[in-house]
Protein backbone atom coordinates (compact mmCIF):
# COMPACT_ATOMS: atom_id res chain seq x y z
CA UNK A 1 0.00 0.00 0.00
CA UNK A 2 1.46 3.40 -0.81
CA UNK A 3 2.06 6.22 1.39
CA UNK A 4 -1.37 8.78 1.24
CA UNK A 5 -0.52 12.67 2.18
CA UNK A 6 -1.88 13.30 5.10
CA UNK A 7 -4.86 15.50 5.34
CA UNK A 8 -6.25 18.32 7.75
CA UNK A 9 -9.47 20.11 8.64
CA UNK A 10 -7.46 23.06 6.54
CA UNK A 11 -7.46 20.28 3.31
CA UNK A 12 -10.99 19.97 3.64
CA UNK A 13 -12.00 23.78 3.83
CA UNK A 14 -12.55 24.07 7.34
CA UNK A 15 -10.02 26.84 9.17
CA UNK A 16 -9.90 26.28 12.75
CA UNK A 17 -7.56 29.25 13.35
CA UNK A 18 -9.67 31.41 11.64
CA UNK A 19 -12.72 30.28 13.92
CA UNK A 20 -10.62 31.33 17.00
CA UNK A 21 -9.40 34.69 15.53
CA UNK A 22 -13.23 35.40 14.76
CA UNK A 23 -13.96 34.12 18.23
CA UNK A 24 -11.51 36.67 19.85
CA UNK A 25 -12.73 39.61 17.35
CA UNK A 26 -16.10 38.73 19.35
CA UNK A 27 -15.34 39.17 22.93
CA UNK A 28 -14.81 42.68 23.23
CA UNK A 29 -18.20 43.49 21.01
CA UNK A 30 -20.28 41.18 23.61
CA UNK A 31 -18.30 42.31 26.40
CA UNK A 32 -20.14 46.21 25.57
CA UNK A 33 -22.75 44.49 26.02
CA UNK A 34 -23.53 42.54 29.58
CA UNK A 35 -26.47 43.24 31.30
CA UNK A 36 -27.63 42.37 35.07
CA UNK A 37 -28.28 38.38 34.88
CA UNK A 38 -25.43 37.37 32.83
CA UNK A 39 -23.67 34.79 33.89
CA UNK A 40 -21.17 33.80 31.85
CA UNK A 41 -19.29 34.89 28.95
CA UNK A 42 -18.87 33.42 25.33
CA UNK A 43 -17.43 30.70 24.92
CA UNK A 44 -18.86 28.18 26.92
CA UNK A 45 -21.44 25.36 25.64
CA UNK A 46 -24.09 27.02 26.96
CA UNK A 47 -25.01 30.64 27.90
CA UNK A 48 -26.47 31.00 31.36
CA UNK A 49 -28.34 33.86 32.48
CA UNK A 50 -30.32 34.61 35.66
CA UNK A 51 -33.95 35.71 35.00
CA UNK A 52 -34.15 39.58 37.05
CA UNK A 53 -34.88 38.95 40.77
CA UNK A 54 -37.27 42.36 41.23
CA UNK A 55 -39.60 39.69 38.58
CA UNK A 56 -42.32 38.29 40.71
CA UNK A 57 -44.37 36.04 38.12
CA UNK A 58 -41.69 35.87 35.24
CA UNK A 59 -43.12 35.33 31.83
CA UNK A 60 -40.25 34.36 29.45
CA UNK A 61 -41.09 35.51 25.92
CA UNK A 62 -38.57 34.21 22.79
CA UNK A 63 -38.32 35.32 19.28
CA UNK A 64 -36.41 33.96 15.97
CA UNK A 65 -35.80 35.46 12.93
CA UNK A 66 -33.39 35.81 9.90
CA UNK A 67 -32.47 38.77 7.88
CA UNK A 68 -34.23 37.04 4.24
CA UNK A 69 -32.86 38.22 0.70
CA UNK A 70 -31.31 41.57 1.92
CA UNK A 71 -28.38 39.50 2.55
CA UNK A 72 -28.21 39.20 -1.51
CA UNK A 73 -28.15 42.99 -1.55
CA UNK A 74 -25.43 42.98 1.49
CA UNK A 75 -22.85 40.34 -0.60
CA UNK A 76 -24.01 42.31 -3.83
CA UNK A 77 -22.72 45.75 -2.39
CA UNK A 78 -20.24 44.47 0.12
CA UNK A 79 -22.00 46.47 3.05
CA UNK A 80 -21.77 43.78 5.55
CA UNK A 81 -21.65 46.05 9.02
CA UNK A 82 -25.67 47.07 9.12
CA UNK A 83 -27.52 43.01 8.58
CA UNK A 84 -26.19 42.35 12.09
CA UNK A 85 -28.32 44.98 13.49
CA UNK A 86 -31.56 44.19 11.05
CA UNK A 87 -30.87 40.61 12.71
CA UNK A 88 -31.40 41.65 16.21
CA UNK A 89 -33.89 43.97 15.84
CA UNK A 90 -36.32 41.38 13.95
CA UNK A 91 -36.53 39.51 17.23
CA UNK A 92 -36.28 41.78 20.00
CA UNK A 93 -39.09 44.08 18.34
CA UNK A 94 -41.18 41.13 17.49
CA UNK A 95 -41.05 40.26 21.44
CA UNK A 96 -41.48 43.61 22.63
CA UNK A 97 -45.07 43.80 21.58
CA UNK A 98 -46.20 41.62 24.12
CA UNK A 99 -44.45 43.79 26.44
CA UNK A 100 -41.24 42.11 27.19
CA UNK A 101 -37.73 43.37 27.93
CA UNK A 102 -35.28 41.70 25.98
CA UNK A 103 -32.62 39.80 28.00
CA UNK A 104 -30.26 38.16 26.04
CA UNK A 105 -29.56 37.01 22.57
CA UNK A 106 -27.39 34.79 20.67
CA UNK A 107 -26.93 34.48 16.58
CA UNK A 108 -25.92 31.83 13.82
CA UNK A 109 -23.39 32.50 11.12
CA UNK A 110 -23.05 29.99 8.71
CA UNK A 111 -20.71 30.02 5.55
CA UNK A 112 -18.79 27.95 2.78
CA UNK A 113 -15.34 30.04 3.74
CA UNK A 114 -14.83 31.54 6.66
CA UNK A 115 -13.79 35.53 6.11
CA UNK A 116 -12.90 36.94 9.44
CA UNK A 117 -13.27 40.62 8.32
CA UNK A 118 -16.50 40.27 7.18
CA UNK A 119 -17.73 38.19 9.95
CA UNK A 120 -16.49 40.53 12.56
CA UNK A 121 -18.56 43.13 10.48
CA UNK A 122 -21.78 41.50 10.37
CA UNK A 123 -21.51 40.41 14.19
CA UNK A 124 -19.63 43.95 15.04
CA UNK A 125 -23.43 44.68 13.64
CA UNK A 126 -25.48 42.45 15.83
CA UNK A 127 -23.37 44.06 18.89
CA UNK A 128 -24.46 47.11 18.12
CA UNK A 129 -28.19 46.13 17.94
CA UNK A 130 -28.47 44.73 21.60
CA UNK A 131 -26.94 47.59 23.01
CA UNK A 132 -29.60 49.51 21.38
CA UNK A 133 -32.16 46.90 22.65
CA UNK A 134 -30.40 46.28 25.89
CA UNK A 135 -30.24 42.53 25.66
CA UNK A 136 -26.68 41.15 26.31
CA UNK A 137 -25.37 39.02 23.57
CA UNK A 138 -24.35 35.69 25.06
CA UNK A 139 -23.26 33.41 22.89
CA UNK A 140 -23.72 32.15 19.38
CA UNK A 141 -22.21 29.82 16.46
CA UNK A 142 -20.18 30.05 13.82
CA UNK A 143 -20.20 27.35 10.99
CA UNK A 144 -17.66 27.15 8.45
CA UNK A 145 -19.35 24.53 5.89
CA UNK A 146 -17.08 23.90 2.40
CA UNK A 147 -19.76 23.27 -0.34
CA UNK A 148 -22.94 24.80 1.52
CA UNK A 149 -22.52 28.42 0.52
CA UNK A 150 -21.24 30.47 -2.84
CA UNK A 151 -18.11 32.26 -2.77
CA UNK A 152 -18.64 35.16 -0.30
CA UNK A 153 -21.72 34.30 0.80
CA UNK A 154 -23.28 33.47 4.43
CA UNK A 155 -26.70 32.87 6.56
CA UNK A 156 -27.70 34.64 8.95
CA UNK A 157 -30.14 33.99 12.27
CA UNK A 158 -30.46 34.11 15.81
CA UNK A 159 -33.07 34.66 18.72
CA UNK A 160 -33.66 36.68 21.22
CA UNK A 161 -35.61 35.97 24.89
CA UNK A 162 -37.26 38.80 26.78
CA UNK A 163 -38.81 38.79 30.00
CA UNK A 164 -42.24 40.35 31.14
CA UNK A 165 -44.20 40.01 34.43
CA UNK A 166 -47.55 37.50 34.02
CA UNK A 167 -50.13 40.56 34.70
CA UNK A 168 -48.68 43.08 32.52
CA UNK A 169 -48.81 40.83 29.43
CA UNK A 170 -49.67 42.92 26.33
CA UNK A 171 -52.33 40.88 24.05
CA UNK A 172 -54.61 43.00 22.47
CA UNK A 173 -57.73 41.49 24.38
CA UNK A 174 -58.71 45.23 26.05
CA UNK A 175 -58.48 46.66 22.46
CA UNK A 176 -62.21 49.01 21.78
CA UNK A 177 -63.75 50.80 19.40
CA UNK A 178 -62.90 54.04 20.03
CA UNK A 179 -59.07 53.43 20.75
CA UNK A 180 -56.20 55.26 18.73
CA UNK A 181 -53.21 53.72 16.42
CA UNK A 182 -50.27 55.21 16.57
CA UNK A 183 -47.89 54.47 14.01
CA UNK A 184 -43.90 54.74 14.96
CA UNK A 185 -41.74 55.69 11.83
CA UNK A 186 -39.75 52.60 10.78
CA UNK A 187 -35.75 53.69 8.99
CA UNK A 188 -36.67 52.13 5.71
CA UNK A 189 -37.64 48.81 4.51
CA UNK A 190 -36.33 47.37 7.62
CA UNK A 191 -35.51 43.29 6.50
CA UNK A 192 -39.04 42.30 4.35
CA UNK A 193 -39.71 42.93 1.20
CA UNK A 194 -36.39 42.26 -0.53
CA UNK A 195 -37.26 39.71 -3.40
CA UNK A 196 -40.05 42.21 -4.23
CA UNK A 197 -37.01 45.38 -3.76
CA UNK A 198 -34.22 43.39 -5.43
CA UNK A 199 -36.65 42.56 -8.40
CA UNK A 200 -37.72 46.32 -8.79
CA UNK A 201 -33.63 46.63 -9.03
CA UNK A 202 -32.92 44.28 -11.32
CA UNK A 203 -35.78 45.81 -13.84
CA UNK A 204 -35.30 49.51 -12.95
CA UNK A 205 -31.17 49.28 -13.29
CA UNK A 206 -30.81 52.25 -11.05
CA UNK A 207 -27.58 54.29 -9.84
CA UNK A 208 -27.19 52.98 -7.05
CA UNK A 209 -24.41 55.35 -5.78
CA UNK A 210 -26.18 58.81 -6.89
CA UNK A 211 -28.04 60.60 -4.50
CA UNK A 212 -31.45 59.40 -3.27
CA UNK A 213 -32.94 61.37 -0.74
CA UNK A 214 -32.21 63.47 2.04
CA UNK A 215 -33.06 63.16 5.92
CA UNK A 216 -31.72 65.41 8.66
CA UNK A 217 -29.93 67.85 6.14
CA UNK A 218 -27.83 64.53 4.95
CA UNK A 219 -28.32 62.81 1.09
CA UNK A 220 -28.52 59.42 0.78
CA UNK A 221 -27.65 56.96 -1.84
CA UNK A 222 -29.99 54.27 -3.05
CA UNK A 223 -27.39 51.87 -1.97
CA UNK A 224 -27.56 53.72 1.71
CA UNK A 225 -31.72 53.97 1.90
CA UNK A 226 -31.83 50.18 1.02
CA UNK A 227 -29.10 48.82 3.48
CA UNK A 228 -30.56 51.19 6.51
CA UNK A 229 -30.73 49.01 9.59
CA UNK A 230 -33.83 47.92 10.98
CA UNK A 231 -35.14 50.23 13.30
CA UNK A 232 -34.80 48.97 17.25
CA UNK A 233 -37.95 50.59 19.07
CA UNK A 234 -37.72 48.57 22.79
CA UNK A 235 -35.92 51.06 25.32
CA UNK A 236 -38.45 53.97 23.62
CA UNK A 237 -41.49 51.55 23.71
CA UNK A 238 -40.59 49.93 27.45
CA UNK A 239 -40.46 54.13 28.64
CA UNK A 240 -43.80 54.38 27.03
CA UNK A 241 -45.42 51.59 28.55
CA UNK A 242 -44.70 52.69 32.12
CA UNK A 243 -46.30 56.15 31.20
CA UNK A 244 -49.55 54.79 29.43
CA UNK A 245 -51.60 51.71 29.03
CA UNK A 246 -50.58 49.91 26.38
CA UNK A 247 -53.72 47.88 24.59
CA UNK A 248 -51.88 46.59 22.12
CA UNK A 249 -49.10 46.48 19.47
CA UNK A 250 -47.98 45.30 15.80
CA UNK A 251 -44.44 44.85 14.36
CA UNK A 252 -44.58 45.35 10.57
CA UNK A 253 -42.79 43.00 9.35
CA UNK A 254 -43.37 40.29 6.16
CA UNK A 255 -47.22 41.08 5.78
CA UNK A 256 -46.88 44.56 5.71
CA UNK A 257 -49.90 46.30 7.60
CA UNK A 258 -52.19 45.00 6.17
CA UNK A 259 -51.01 41.30 7.78
CA UNK A 260 -49.44 42.44 10.71
CA UNK A 261 -51.88 44.64 12.35
CA UNK A 262 -54.79 42.33 12.59
CA UNK A 263 -52.65 39.65 14.50
CA UNK A 264 -53.31 41.61 17.79
CA UNK A 265 -57.46 42.57 17.30
CA UNK A 266 -60.03 41.21 18.62
CA UNK A 267 -62.09 39.60 16.04
CA UNK A 268 -64.62 42.06 16.86
CA UNK A 269 -63.40 44.98 15.48
CA UNK A 270 -61.52 46.76 12.83
CA UNK A 271 -58.37 49.66 12.39
CA UNK A 272 -59.14 52.26 9.85
CA UNK A 273 -55.64 53.70 9.05
CA UNK A 274 -55.27 56.98 7.29
CA UNK A 275 -52.43 56.91 4.83
CA UNK A 276 -51.87 60.52 4.60
CA UNK A 277 -51.62 60.77 8.35
CA UNK A 278 -47.93 60.14 8.17
CA UNK A 279 -45.47 61.09 5.37
CA UNK A 280 -44.41 58.26 3.22
CA UNK A 281 -40.49 57.84 2.80
CA UNK A 282 -39.52 58.36 -0.68
CA UNK A 283 -38.46 54.42 -0.60
CA UNK A 284 -41.35 53.13 -1.31
CA UNK A 285 -42.96 55.87 -3.71
CA UNK A 286 -39.72 54.80 -6.05
CA UNK A 287 -40.39 51.34 -5.87
CA UNK A 288 -44.50 51.18 -6.87
CA UNK A 289 -43.26 53.51 -9.68
CA UNK A 290 -40.81 51.35 -10.56
CA UNK A 291 -42.25 48.20 -9.96
CA UNK A 292 -46.05 49.26 -10.81
CA UNK A 293 -46.66 47.83 -7.63
CA UNK A 294 -50.62 47.95 -6.73
CA UNK A 295 -51.67 50.19 -3.45
CA UNK A 296 -52.68 47.13 -1.75
CA UNK A 297 -49.75 44.80 -2.60
CA UNK A 298 -47.32 47.71 -1.03
CA UNK A 299 -49.46 47.85 2.23
CA UNK A 300 -49.42 43.51 2.24
CA UNK A 301 -45.42 43.63 1.48
CA UNK A 302 -43.90 46.80 3.04
CA UNK A 303 -44.01 48.68 6.32
CA UNK A 304 -44.32 52.04 3.77
CA UNK A 305 -42.82 53.88 6.42
CA UNK A 306 -44.65 52.66 10.03
CA UNK A 307 -42.60 49.98 11.96
CA UNK A 308 -44.13 49.96 14.50
CA UNK A 309 -48.25 49.95 15.56
CA UNK A 310 -49.54 51.14 19.27
CA UNK A 311 -53.09 51.01 20.36
CA UNK A 312 -53.99 53.23 22.86
CA UNK A 313 -56.99 54.67 24.46
CA UNK A 314 -58.30 57.76 22.53
CA UNK A 315 -57.42 59.74 26.28
CA UNK A 316 -54.15 58.47 26.34
CA UNK A 317 -52.75 58.98 22.43
CA UNK A 318 -51.50 62.58 23.25
CA UNK A 319 -49.78 61.87 26.57
CA UNK A 320 -48.38 58.60 24.49
CA UNK A 321 -47.33 60.64 21.59
CA UNK A 322 -45.33 63.16 23.66
CA UNK A 323 -43.55 60.29 25.47
CA UNK A 324 -41.89 58.49 21.97
CA UNK A 325 -41.25 62.09 20.42
CA UNK A 326 -39.09 62.29 23.85
CA UNK A 327 -36.89 59.30 23.50
CA UNK A 328 -36.16 60.48 19.72
CA UNK A 329 -39.33 58.72 18.02
CA UNK A 330 -41.09 59.77 15.01
CA UNK A 331 -44.47 59.05 16.00
CA UNK A 332 -48.22 59.60 14.47
CA UNK A 333 -51.83 59.47 15.10
CA UNK A 334 -52.34 57.35 11.79
CA UNK A 335 -55.75 55.56 12.75
CA UNK A 336 -58.86 54.57 14.42
CA UNK A 337 -60.58 51.57 16.37
CA UNK A 338 -63.87 50.57 14.81
CA UNK A 339 -66.90 48.09 15.50
CA UNK A 340 -66.11 45.47 12.72
CA UNK A 341 -69.58 44.93 10.63
CA UNK A 342 -69.24 41.06 9.92
CA UNK A 343 -66.49 39.07 8.05
CA UNK A 344 -64.39 42.26 6.63
CA UNK A 345 -60.88 42.72 6.43
CA UNK A 346 -59.70 43.83 10.07
CA UNK A 347 -57.38 46.64 8.70
CA UNK A 348 -57.55 48.34 5.86
CA UNK A 349 -55.73 51.93 4.43
CA UNK A 350 -57.90 54.50 3.31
Amino acid sequence: MSAQTSLSYRDAGVDIDAGDALVDRIKPLARKTLRDGVLGGIGGFGALFEVPRHYQEPVLVSGTDGVGTKLKLAFLLDRHDTVGQDLVAMSVNDILVQGAESLFFLDYFACGKLDVEIAASVVGGIAKGCELAGCALIGGETAEMPGMYPDGEYDLAGFAVGVVEKSRLIDGTTILPGDVVLGLASSGAHSNGYSLLRKIIDRSRPDLKAPFDVVDGNARSLEEVVMAPTRIYVKSVLALMKKVTVKGMAHITGGGLLENVPRVLPGNVVAVLEKAAWPRPRLFDWMQAEGNVAEDEMHRVFNCGIGMVIVVAADQAEAALAQLQSTGEQAWRIGKIEARQGGEAQTRVV
